[in-house]
């Protein structure tokens, strides 16, 4: 039988206790035994899935409380370790291995919610790079930037891929070239000059990473609101359903049957980010360090595992009425090389100043 990850980690600390007390006397078979045993004392907290330093950080948080239970939802982010620790409606958000809390909410310590200071930015990219190839050298086609106020607050905001736009090193181009030319990094040093907007670090992955995060997380739950031909072949009907990774995908890539374009396509793509928050949601906080470590095999990116962490943790107090979205867009125009580009309009520059609290 298969066990399941905290199940594995309890018969390991089990192990381990057998191993840790003294060795059993040898040289006598006939000792007495004490006349009364020293009771063992109750430890003041108690975290279910934790391992001795895990449960010693969130002790701390709890310092001169007793009869504390709680348990440890356990996942990876890159090569660290992330856990979501939960006991009644308190949340405490701890990496390891030597295991810091790094934030949460503790309603019932009166304690103010620590989340990182807001407004935080992030982007996450979807490069071109089809199944198993390399993400180095191709386009970021897919930009979209998820912002949070740290106030309860929140918006999404998607880059039209043809946005003419300076590259890092120098030039302009199209917006979704500057991952060719600096990778991750570079994508976000051009949208952070597009925007305004002081974004913290990116996440990017192809297309066979996506799919298989969606894939693997069992799907994404969505409304389709009209029925969308997507690559001339497959049909998504109107409605609500649960995506698979195929579908996901093609979603999120369709354009040419789009009546806006790629303005459309950037929009579906805004869609779908939400619809994952909101089954995220549902689901719970406890489901984050699952789905970090998921993401994490299939996404290269540049944020820590506390950045990480408190980052997408922080949409569990976020009210879903004060979360808006946009797409930045414009009209048509030609590059110096005879390009067919976009040029922004006022409305996105707009878009872009509103934005800069972390609410759209």
């Amino acid at each position: 039988m298969r066990m399941r990850p905290t199940a594995v980690l309890a018969v390991a600390l089990l192990a381990l206790a057998g191993c840790s007390g003294d060795p059993e006397p040898t040289t006598s078979s006939t000792s007495a035994a004490p006349t009364s045993a020293t009771p063992t004392p109750t430890p003041d907290v108690v975290v279910e899935g934790a391992d001795a330093k895990l449960t010693a950080a969130v002790a701390k948080v709890y310092a001169g409380k007793k009869g504390i239970t709680a348990k440890a939802s356990l996942g990876t982010w890159k090569k660290e370790k992330v856990a979501v620790v939960t006991s009644g409606d308190d949340v405490t958000l701890a990496v390891g291995p030597q295991w810091k809390v790094v934030g949460g909410w503790w309603p019932s310590l009166d304690k103010p919610t620590s989340l990182g200071k807001g407004p935080r930015f992030v982007l996450v990219i979807g490069s071109d790079a089809r199944t198993d190839k390399p993400l180095k050298g191709t386009r970021g086609d897919t930009l979209q930037v998820i912002g949070i106020d740290g106030k309860g607050g929140g918006g999404i905001m998607g880059m039209a891929r043809d946005i003419w736009a300076p590259m890092p090193g120098g030039g302009k181009a199209k917006i979704n070239a500057a991952f060719a030319y600096g990778g991750g990094k570079g994508q976000v040093q051009t949208v952070r000059a597009v925007t305004g907007l002081p974004i913290e670090g990116y996440v990017v992955t192809g297309f066979g990473g996506f799919r298989d995060i969606v894939n693997e997380s069992g799907g994404l739950p969505m409304t389709v609101a009209k029925k969308v031909v997507l690559q001339g072949k497959t049909t998504v009907k109107a409605g609500k359903q649960i995506l698979t990774g195929k579908f996901a995908l093609a979603y999120a890539r369709e354009r040419k049957s789009l009546p806006d374009g790629d303005f459309g396509r950037s929009a579906h793509q805004t869609e779908m980010l939400l619809a994952a928050a909101v089954s995220a949601r549902v689901q719970g906080v406890t489901i984050v360090p699952k789905e970090m470590s998921i993401v994490s095999k299939y996404a290269e990116t540049d944020l820590s595992a506390a950045d990480a962490l408190t980052f997408v943790a922080s949409f569990y107090k976020i009210n879903p009425t004060k979360v808006g979205h946009a797409t930045a867009k414009g009209g048509f125009g030609t590059s110096p090389d005879g390009q067919s580009i976009v040029v922004l309009d006022s409305a996105s520059r707009n878009a872009f100043a509103r934005f800069k609290d972390g609410r759209l």
